[in-house]
């Protein structure tokens, strides 16, 4: 099943989520439907909250940046109920795309090494160290979790000059090849 993905400016992406169980109902269709649902929208990450659950849970494919980034490659990894416990490393920019805000790239200086706990589909638990790209994606799809878009994180100027293009987004008026849900969509004039 392929979900629509929830757009910049509905509140459903400013919740901070929740941890679920192995009793969650239906999660390996869940898990399996995120999947679908990134590739058709050509993303390398998506979080519930995308697609207004909101639960702590996110999947990543990183195969797209394999032919540039070698780390990319068979980085591949379904993350539950995960806690960034560091983060370390001297910060650098990266421009970065959300599928919840279509047409708009822009640098976001994160740190390039993060340890996090998690679970992964099978419920086991994990405690791993990651960097560059893929440290990268998991953060930027962890701040999903906790209620922060991309967007958040640019300067000041930026946002203002974006401005326009992010109420645009808000209200339904954006080109994505794929379904959205909008908070306040453009309602036709008769």
């Amino acid at each position: 099943m392929i979900f629509p993905i929830v757009a910049f400016g509905h509140p459903n992406l400013r919740k901070v989520a929740v941890d679920i169980d192995k009793d969650y109902p239906d999660l390996d269709k869940l898990i399996e439907s995120m999947y679908e649902s990134m590739y058709e929208s050509k993303g390398v990450g998506l979080a519930a909250p995308q697609i207004n659950k909101s639960i702590r849970l996110f999947v990543i494919d990183a195969e797209p940046f394999s032919d540039e980034i070698p780390e990319s490659i068979a980085f591949k990894q379904v993350f539950i109920n995960a806690k960034i416990v560091e983060q370390s490393g001297e910060e650098w920019a990266f421009n970065e795309g959300c599928l919840s805000v279509p047409g708009i790239n822009e640098d976001v200086i994160r740190p390039p090494k993060i340890r996090i706990q998690y679970y992964d589909q099978n419920w086991q638990f994990f405690d791993e160290v990651y960097e560059g790209i893929p440290a990268r994606i998991i953060q930027h799809e962890y701040d999903h979790l906790d209620g922060i878009v991309f967007v958040d994180r640019i300067s000041g100027l930026r946002k203002t000059l974006i401005k326009g293009k992010l109420m645009d987004i808000a209200k339904g008026i954006t080109s994505a090849d794929y379904k959205m849900i909008f908070a306040n969509p453009r309602k036709k004039r008769k």
